[in-house]
C-alpha cells in the first residue's frame, strides 16, 4: 500500500535538495535502508517516537517503522500543461500522487539564480497552481461534453454529472483549486475518477536560510494564502537540513542540534505532516519477534486494519484486541494490562484509533 506524496516547485526553489536529504536522511534513520524504487521515488520511513518506546519495552528482534512515498516531480516551467519541456511527464507524476509537498523559494540568495529572476513565493506558486489549473480545465472539458451527450436522452445521472462539472469549472476559470471548493461526499466521489490536479491536498514547504527557521516576510505572505485555502505550511531550511543529515554520528548529530537550538530535524516534522495531508495514521503490534507500525486511513475499521497485515485477517476477522498506547506505557507489559483490566474487546465496528496496540483473533 504505497500512499505517495509528490515534492513539486519551480526550479533552483530547494526541492531537489530536500528530495536528496530525505534520501539520505531514511537511509541512516535507525539503519532502515532507504530504497528508491524508481529514480525520483523515495521509501521513507515515518519518525515517531512511540515506536522506539514500544521497542524498548518489548525488546523485539525486529522494529519497522511506517513509511510514506516521496515522489521528486520534474521541475515545471510555464507551459508545462501543453507539453512544453517535461511537461507531459511532469503532470503523470503528480496524477499518481495522493497529495503535494509545494516547495517555494523563501530565501534572498545572489548567487542561486531565481528562474523568474526575483524572489517571490506568491508568484511562483500561482505558476504551478496555473498550470494544474489548465490541465484539470482541460480533463473537465473532455467530461463535460461526454456527460452532455448522455444527458440529451434524458439520462437523469449524466444531466447531474454534467451540472457537476460546469460548477468546477466555473470555479477553476476563476483561477481557483478544485480542493478550495465545498463539495458534498458525493460530489467528491463522482469526481474521484477525473483525478483532477488541483483536488489534491497540499502542504506549502517555504524554504528559507539558516537566519530565518522561525519565518520572514515571504513565509508570512504564503501563511496568509495557505489559511485562505485551508492548507498547511511548514518552514524548512533545506541547506540546513542536508548538514544535518550529513553527519553519520548521532551525538555528533545531537551537538550540532542544540548549537542551532533545534529540538529536532525539520524533516521529521515534513515527513510527519506529508503523513497527516495524506489522510493517515498509525496502528501498533507489538511481539517478540517484531514491534510495527501499521499505515491505516484516519476511519478505518477493525476488519480492513487487520486486513493490512494479511487478506486472510480480514476474511476471518473474529475480534480485536485493543490497548491505549499510553496505557501500555503505564503498566508496561501486555500481561500487566489485561491484569489491570484495560485491554478493550472490540468487533467489526471498532474504528481504529491512531496509536491503537492491536492484536486480531481471526478464523479462516
Amino acid at each position: 500500500m504505497g500512499f505517495k506524496c509528490g515534492i513539486v516547485g519551480l526550479p533552483n526553489v530547494g526541492k531537489s535538495t530536500l528530495f536528496n536529504t530525505l534520501a539520505n536522511a531514511s537511509a541512516e534513520a535507525a539503519n532502515y535502508p532507504f530504497c528508491t524504487i524508481e529514480p525520483n521515488v523515495g521509501v521513507v520511513p515515518v519518525p515517531d517516537p512511540r515506536l522506539e518506546q514500544l521497542a524498548q519495552l518489548v525488546k523485539p528482534q525486529k522494529v519497522q517503522p511506517a513509511f510514506v512515498h516521496i515522489v521528486d516531480i520534474a521541475g515545471l516551467v510555464k507551459g508545462a500543461s501543453k507539453g512544453e519541456g517535461l511537461g507531459n511527464q511532469f503532470l503523470a507524476n503528480i496524477r499518481e500522487c495522493d497529495a503535494i509537498l509545494h516547495v517555494l523559494r523563501c530565501f534572498d540568495d545572489p548567487n542561486v539564480v531565481h528562474v523568474e529572476g526575483s524572489v517571490d513565493p506568491l508568484r511562483d506558486k500561482e505558476i504551478i497552481d496555473i498550470e494544474l489549473q489548465l490541465k484539470d480545465l482541460e480533463t473537465l472539458e473532455k467530461r463535460w461534453q461526454k456527460a452532455q451527450k448522455n444527458a440529451k436522452g434524458g439520462n437523469k445521472d449524466a444531466q447531474r454529472e454534467a451540472e457537476l462539472i460546469k460548477k468546477v469549472m466555473e470555479h477553476v476559470e476563476k483561477g481557483q483549486s478544485v480542493r478550495t471548493m465545498l463539495l458534498s461526499d458525493e460530489e467528491k466521489s463522482l469526481l474521484a475518477d477525473s483525478f483532477l490536479l488541483t483536488a489534491k491536498p497540499v502542504l506549502y514547504v517555504c524554504n528559507v536560510d539558516e537566519n530565518h527557521l522561525e519565518g520572514n516576510t515571504y513565509t508570512q505572505a504564503v501563511q496568509k494564502i495557505a489559511s485562505q485555502e485551508g492548507a498547511e505550511m511548514i518552514i524548512i531550511c533545506a541547506a540546513l537540513e542536508a548538514q544535518i543529515s550529513a553527519l553519520q554520528d548521532p551525538q555528533e548529530k545531537q551537538e550540532f542540534l542544540e548549537a542551532m537550538n533545534i529540538k529536532e530535524p525539520g524533516l521529521n516534522k515534513l515527513i510527519r505532516a506529508a503523513y497527516r495531508l495524506l489522510g493517515l495514521q498509525t496502528y501498533f503490534t507489538a511481539g517478540p519477534k517484531e514491534v510495527r507500525a501499521w499505515t491505516i486511513r484516519i476511519g478505518t475499521r477493525a476488519p480492513q486494519a487487520a486486513g493490512i497485515i494479511h487478506s486472510d485477517f480480514e476474511k476471518g476477522f473474529i475480534r480485536a484486541e485493543v490497548i491505549k498506547f499510553e496505557d501500555y506505557m503505564r503498566y508496561q507489559s501486555e500481561v500487566a494490562v489485561k491484569e489491570a483490566g484495560k485491554m478493550a474487546i472490540e468487533g467489526k465496528d471498532y474504528i481504529v484509533q491512531d496509536g491503537d496496540i492491536m492484536h486480531f483473533r481471526f478464523n479462516v
